[in-house]
């Protein structure tokens, strides 16, 4: 049944109000008012990030960096980062907040290279999509990278690291990009970003069961 059929939908849900409740460098929290599908005016605390450029209506940028070299199977560039919020590593794919006048596309370019040394050409971009909307309204748009592993100046890439930013670079070959994850989370006490994985899952599919719903291990 869908909401247009359901008797408990009176009116359309809006946002009646947001309120300042604390205010970071980086982030602010906001106790927003808003009216649900059944009219009721309710309470949500929201999180919403403070450096949001005027330009666009996406907070930052995912790379899914691919890089191709001869005799070499293909990689996926991926780095290894302790978060603190997590108290944890975490294994991600390159990641990046986008700067006043800047695209997605040139931001992935700019923050590829910034955190992995590495120079590489644009072939895809998605929608604007949300990363966690229960807690936040911050977004994202993930961007397809291909790289020539062969150029000399990513055959040694050296990274361009800021003040406070310790980076690992970690290449994991696409056809076994889930086994690789797999096996780095048995070695390591390490997180996995929901997007890594659920990409990887994707090409594990694509790869050996594209008919079939994968099969986690419980």
């Amino acid at each position: 049944m869908s909401n247009s059929e359901d008797p408990r939908v009176t009116t359309t849900p809006h946002i009646e109000k947001e309120e300042l409740v604390a205010e970071g460098k980086w982030v602010q929290l906001e106790k927003t008012t808003y009216v649900d599908p059944a009219g009721n005016t309710r309470i949500w605390e929201t999180v919403k990030r403070t450096t949001r450029r005027s330009n666009t209506d996406t907070d930052g940028v995912g790379i899914i960096a691919l890089l191709k070299r001869t005799l070499h199977k293909d990689c996926v560039v991926m780095v290894k980062q302790f978060r603190p919020p997590l108290g944890r590593f975490t294994l991600e794919f390159p990641a990046g907040l986008i700067d006043e006048g800047e695209t997605a596309e040139a931001a992935a370019v700019r923050e590829l290279k910034e955190e992995t040394g590495y120079k590489g050409e644009v072939v895809g971009v998605t929608p604007v999509t949300c990363l966690d909307p229960g807690l936040s309204n911050c977004t994202t748009q993930i961007v397809l990278v291909n790289i020539n592993g062969d150029d000399m100046e990513n055959i040694h890439p050296v990274q361009q690291l800021g003040d406070g930013e310790f980076v690992e670079v970690i290449l994991l070959p696409l056809d076994e990009f889930q086994t690789k994850i797999d096996d780095l989370l048995q070695r390591e006490k390490i997180v996995v970003d929901s997007k890594v994985y659920i990409f990887a899952m994707g090409m594990a599919q694509a790869f050996f069961k594209p008919r079939e719903l994968p099969v986690l291990k419980q």
